[in-house]
């Protein structure tokens, strides 16, 4: 798709704990483009406008399967994908009724407004001073550790390896993660080995390169969360899976 353009820009040190990247995605042309999005295991806050809609602001829970949707002509999104422990430490608030679904928010949501939508990375530097404001509270040592690990490993421990490295017994630690994200531990780990396989499978590459069992294990897993087997996935007919082809401009 010659007529969208892409940028991600990935965030500083200060800011690595909650933010995983500031993205935008825009339709230059007059006609909509159709598109999948797959789950990548963050929380999305995106901005947008586009000829025929007003601007929003919305907030996009964890997603477990992907969803087909277009970009209006002329649409233009700018977005911060969040790590979980944003929900806690910067949104203090539950993201548990928002799988597979979003959340609007004020059009004035953390200051943000529809000039904001002119220019992307000013938009990052905006956006990146805000959240720094935001981090008032020390993230509890425990819970620290526990995502340091599940992202630092793309979610390919097991829940009792992690249960036995944060001394922190499984059963609350899903308790935990069901009353904020909306999901078990198990599942955020799949859904972020998933999204770990993007760039090898858009290099063509069909074997299992984080962990999986063996080559079935990750045929399944990948036709759980994007609805096609590895070989569809990583041909990616007519740019229709997003991220994808996202990685291919970057």
């Amino acid at each position: 798709m010659e007529d969208i353009a892409y940028k991600i820009i990935k965030p500083e040190p200060e800011l690595s704990d909650y933010i995983e990247s500031f993205w935008m995605i825009a339709n230059l042309s007059a006609e909509s483009k159709e598109i999948v999005v797959l789950p990548n295991a963050t929380i999305d806050l995106s901005l947008s406008n586009a000829s025929s809609e007003p601007f929003h602001i919305m907030l996009m829970g964890l997603e477990n399967e992907a969803s087909q949707t277009s970009l209006s002509p002329n649409m233009k999104i700018f977005a911060i994908s969040f790590k979980l422990p944003a929900i806690e430490y910067l949104f203090k608030t539950s993201i548990a009724d928002l799988v597979n679904q979003v959340r609007p928010l004020p059009a004035d949501f953390w200051g943000f407004n529809s000039d904001d939508l002119q220019n992307f990375d000013d938009f990052h530097v905006k956006a990146s001073n805000k959240i720094k404001t935001l981090i008032r509270e020390k993230m509890d040592a425990r819970k620290r550790k526990l995502f340091e690990l599940i992202y630092a490993s793309n979610g390919a421990l097991t829940v009792k390896e992690l249960s036995d490295k944060v001394y922190w017994s499984s059963r609350q630690i899903n308790r935990y993660f069901n009353q904020q994200f909306g999901i078990s531990l198990k599942l955020y780990c799949n859904l972020l080995r998933f999204s770990a396989s993007f760039q090898q499978l858009n290099e063509g590459k069909l074997y299992p390169e984080q962990n999986y069992t063996d080559q079935a294990h990750f045929i399944r897993e990948i036709k759980k969360f994007s609805g096609v087997v590895p070989g569809e996935l990583a041909k990616n007919k007519n740019d229709r899976f997003i991220q994808l082809s996202a990685l291919k401009k970057q």
